[in-house]
């Protein structure tokens, strides 16, 4: 008698058991489906493009043999040679934002050294002129690093900005021989490129 109360008791206890694991597998089946469900989502792809224009023959700006000036002889200066305008413009389709990023590289064949070399930028609007980058030394600029997306390792950044609907900005860079720069008795150059970068966020 004793054996069939143990034989129904460890029946029983089976029977239990198995009906736990079903549920617990029931549970965790029902769980994985939900937040899978939970987790779905639609992505909708929207896009934007960004360009980069200019009037001259190339994107960038020369000086050569030019005399040291102080900030305020450079930050006017007016002559169609002594600056470099150019226009970033935007095309947005959908609800996205870009991100772009205002570098420039010093050119190989360049001779003077970046701490003798100052440039200011300004944004255009309407022929008013607002300073987004004050006067610089490009050795004191910051250089683009793995950091910055897009924008390649070793560009001076000159500006960060973003568009979030179409539209053109107007800008223009001018250069000059910092002050306290002594010139030497040779000819010397510096030569600077203007490239964009940019990356959308949707």
């Amino acid at each position: 008698m004793k054996k069939e109360n143990n034989n129904s008791k460890s029946t029983a206890l089976i029977i239990l058991c198995v009906i736990i694991l079903i549920l617990a597998v029931i549970g965790v089946s029902y769980a994985a489906i939900f937040y899978s469900k939970m987790g779905e989502k639609v992505n909708r792809v929207t896009t934007g493009t960004m360009t980069m224009s200019y009037s001259e023959n190339t994107n960038g700006i020369n000086i050569t043999n030019v005399n040291p000036m102080s900030d305020d002889v450079g930050r006017s200066l007016n002559d169609e040679n002594q600056y470099f305008d150019f226009t970033v413009s935007a095309s947005m389709s959908g609800n996205v934002i870009i991100n772009y990023t205002i570098t420039a590289i010093k050119e190989a064949d360049s001779t003077l050294p970046n701490n003798a070399v100052k440039v200011y930028l300004t944004s255009l609007n309407n022929g008013r002129e607002t300073q987004v980058l004050a006067p610089t030394k490009i050795s004191d600029l910051q250089v683009a690093s793995s950091s910055n997306i897009g924008v390649p390792d070793g560009q001076f950044i000159l500006f960060n900005s973003n568009f979030n609907k179409t539209e053109s900005r107007g800008y223009r860079l001018r250069m000059w021989v910092a002050s306290d720069y002594v010139l030497p008795n040779v000819s010397q150059t510096y030569k600077l490129r203007v490239n964009v970068y940019g990356n959308t966020e949707v």
